[in-house]
């Protein structure tokens, strides 16, 4: 067993683990860590506690030390730095005519990391950006490129349903949702009712797709026959997925009759529902749908102007090696072909002589 203490970065972010050594840590507090970014300043949502070795990453880095008043300070002094970065990287990104937006700005706990939020149609070459930034900061400065959930994440905002965004207030990742789901909950297929502020599918369509499967499996398709518990037998008119319900059309001889049952007073034989999507359905919605949490590797890093010269000029001293070893293989070319030109002339004035 791995003894552990959960912390947490951001509101909505994930869980990561620490040791926690001896001190004694309860939830909500303080604590700060070593990340992969430097040091950083977590809130506790897993008291110490003991989990097996095989759900731990080892090796867990400790904690430092519970938060202090002094740490709390340079927390907030950060948060207020960073609203001053933000509208002066907004001044930078317009001086150099960049097509983006910025989303937010954050410094870590130490400060020695900057990081920019921003999104953009493409990829963005903001080399010059990074060394302006740079010169101006004096750290290390990244962007880093998020796409549209990422963003109203960060911004938040409140959805159609009156409370506040799902991504906003508790999701931790982002998972795929496709146009299939909304079929499968018979939802209309009206872009304005089923996408969220962010201009994607809703993410909330994930949250009941599993209860629209299990209930989905216990009724019959429209068309199908069915046999009352009566007695009589029917043609399925049409299903209510949440009260399951069927409606049956009763034929009579000289009359159809409409009635309601529930699915557990009919007999059918079950099949696997598979919703189909049309080409037409899956061009008209593929903008809206989402594959989830990607990475994007469109980022950049820079401590000091300085740094980013020297990375050119190492590039070139790559480049110069590599033209000096396509000579030199081009003269190894031609050696080995003179030498196998002049080992066929010897062998072709042996056989001459022969002869």
């Amino acid at each position: 067993m791995a003894r552990i203490v959960g912390v947490r970065f951001r509101n909505t972010g994930k869980i990561y683990y620490f040791d926690p050594g001896e001190y004694d840590i309860d939830m909500a507090n303080h604590v700060i860590v070593e990340t992969a970014r430097g040091l950083e300043m977590g809130t506790v949502l897993i008291p110490p506690k003991d989990v097996p070795e095989e759900k731990v990453v080892q090796p867990l880095k400790p904690v430092i030390r519970i938060a202090t008043d002094e740490d709390e300070a340079s927390a907030q002094k950060n948060k207020e730095k960073e609203k001053d970065a933000l509208r002066l990287c907004k001044e930078k990104v317009a001086k150099h005519g960049l097509e983006m937006k910025l989303v937010g700005a954050e410094y870590t706990f130490d400060g020695s990391k900057l990081l920019f939020y921003f999104t953009a149609d493409g990829r963005v070459d903001f080399r010059e950006l990074v060394k302006d930034l740079a010169s101006v900061f004096r750290t290390r400065i990244e962007l880093r490129q998020i796409g549209v959930r990422d963003e109203t994440k960060i911004l938040g905002g409140i959805g159609i349903c009156g409370r506040e965004l799902c991504c906003k207030s508790y999701l931790t990742d982002f998972v795929p949702v496709s146009i299939k789901m909304a079929k499968e909950q018979n939802l209309s297929l009206n872009q304005t009712k089923i996408s969220g502020v962010c201009g994607r599918l809703m993410c909330c369509l994930k949250n009941e797709q599993e209860t629209y499967e299990y209930l989905n499996k216990r009724l019959p398709s429209n068309g199908d026959t069915v046999d009352t518990f009566d007695g009589l037998q029917g043609i399925v008119s049409g299903v209510n997925v949440l009260r399951q319900t069927v409606k049956v059309l009763i034929d009579n001889g000289d009359t159809k009759e409409l009635h309601e049952y529930p699915v557990e007073q009919l007999t059918f034989k079950s099949r696997k529902k598979n919703v189909q999507v049309s080409a037409e359905e899956e061009k008209a919605f593929a903008e809206l749908e989402d594959a989830g949490t990607v990475e994007n590797d469109n980022e950049t890093s820079l401590k000091t102007p300085e740094k980013d010269n020297n990375s050119d000029n190492n590039e070139q001293k790559s480049t110069n090696k590599g033209n000096h070893s396509n000579h030199k293989n081009h003269k190894n070319r031609r050696r080995r072909n003179h030498n196998s030109g002049d080992h066929q002339n010897k062998k072709k004035n042996d056989e001459t002589a022969k002869q």
